[in-house]
């Protein structure tokens, strides 16, 4: 009798908490898909008419100029990939977010890739979410705790609606904000706001890449060790991309100059090496992405110098994503194994392109869930595995570096949890010597210390 009368006296109150939150989270989601919607075609429209002329990259030393001081005196907070922003911000400020970060952020990100700069859609499309859900919830004067998940809601939503992956966009929002750890309290919002924008976006034009891949081999010992060897390896290649993202980024912070002037460097290194090498490694490289994931073969080092154009790109003075970059970086590493190992491309690009964004930002339930959405159920297993060893290996960093830690990766190595990840000196230690530490570590099983 008593548990019925604390079962009837607690449901109101959940009942109530439930309907407000699926209300608050449809508008967030309604909002952010049409704000994600307007910044997708235009980015797309800015894109095709700069592709018109062969050498539209040449602008870009103008271009990341403007994109520097646009952002220098209009919204700080809108350089770089965005994403790492509004972490720091949940974290730090309980999500406040300046208004003019939405309109900043998308005009230079359009600005940055339509004009060949290497960055991505999906960390302007999280940062636009996440001021639209900030401005929301300072209009209807919410307290800290309830605007904090009101733009973990919008991160979900614009993840969901650029990524058109509904499910994993949400999960990839909660899961983003720590490594091993998910706020389970704000699980059904971020669903709802990242399925409602979806819906949005798809119901004013936007369309998604998908690709079933339905060449899966029989499962055997030797193809699973292959599939573990290929977690390790897209590990590996997740802390390269890590460090030299760092690296670059270290070295424009010790160049004492005014901000756009950095725009101008970082445009004419880009623009040259394009027309040296290739031009398929500007903007989104979507085009790349698609082809490997089609079957094509990727060289070795297609996914190294994406790395190098993305860093130089975000360093200096671009604006844009790091997940589309990843995307590219994942999926021709993937197919480069597949040709070494005699195995079926489409397949390893799949899974390097889930494997290698789980390493790079620590979310593998979000990144296994999107091989599902994006390539079938038939690569799930497989690349589930592959999302994991990515996760561990890459060990206690993040292109993310404003997420907090939850969880030790391995017991040999002994961390202070609830802070903030460290980036390991990669600002001042050469990268070389980081990796040669990080490959001696793994071979000799061993990893000692406090870091």
């Amino acid at each position: 009798m008593q548990l019925m009368k604390r079962i009837l006296k607690d449901q109101p109150y959940i009942f109530i908490s439930v309907l407000r939150w699926v209300s608050l989270a449809t508008i967030v989601g309604i909002l952010v898909g049409l704000s994600t919607t307007l910044f997708l075609h235009l980015l797309k429209l800015s894109i095709t008419f700069t592709a018109q002329y062969k050498y539209y990259y040449f602008l870009l030393p103008v271009i990341l100029f403007l994109t520097a001081l646009i952002t220098k005196y209009l919204a700080p907070d809108a350089e770089g990939h965005g994403t790492e922003k509004v972490i720091e911000s949940i974290h730090k400020h309980a999500g406040k977010i300046n208004a003019a970060v939405v309109p900043v952020k998308l005009v230079t990100t359009i600005l940055t890739v339509a004009f060949g700069g290497s960055g991505g859609k999906e960390g302007p499309c999280a940062q636009i979410g996440a001021g639209v859900a900030s401005v929301f919830a300072g209009l209807i004067r919410f307290n800290d705790a309830d605007r904090r998940k009101l733009v973990i809601c919008g991160v979900s939503a614009g993840f969901a609606a650029v990524f058109g992956t509904p499910i994993a966009g949400a999960i990839f929002g909660v899961e983003v904000l720590f490594v091993g750890a998910i706020l389970y309290d704000v699980l059904l919002p971020s669903f709802i706001a990242g399925i409602i924008s979806y819906h949005v976006s798809t119901l004013f034009g936007v369309t998604y890449f998908y690709n079933p891949i339905n060449v899966i081999p029989v499962f055997s010992d030797a193809f699973f060790l292959k599939v573990l060897l290929a977690g390790v390896v897209f590990g590996i290649i997740s802390v390269l991309f890590i460090e030299l993202l760092h690296s670059v980024d270290g070295i424009s912070h010790r160049l004492k100059i005014w901000k756009p002037w950095k725009g101008i460097i970082g445009g004419v290194i880009i623009a040259v090496t394009a027309y040296l090498i290739s031009d398929k490694y500007l903007g989104l490289g979507l085009t790349e992405v698609e082809a490997v994931l089609k079957g094509a073969h990727a060289s070795w080092f297609d996914a190294f110098v994406k790395m190098f154009f993305t860093s130089i790109t975000l360093s200096f003075g671009g604006s844009g994503g790091i997940i589309t970059p990843i995307f590219f970086v994942g999926s021709t590493s993937g197919s480069f194994f597949a040709h070494l190992l005699h195995l079926d491309p489409a397949t390893f690009a799949a899974i390097g392109m889930v494997a290698v964004l789980s390493g790079c930002t620590n979310t593998p339930i979000a990144a296994s869930i999107m091989s599902v959405e994006l390539f079938g159920p038939q690569i799930a297993p497989y690349a589930t595995i592959a999302c994991v060893i990515a996760f561990l290996i890459s060990g206690n960093t993040s292109v993310y570096s404003s997420q907090e830690i939850s969880m030790n990766k391995s017991t040999d190595i002994k961390l202070e949890l609830e802070r903030e990840i460290e980036i390991y000196d990669s600002r001042v230690r050469p990268l070389m010597h980081r990796m040669k530490n990080i490959i001696g570590n793994l071979f000799s099983g061993s990893n000692k210390g406090k870091h």
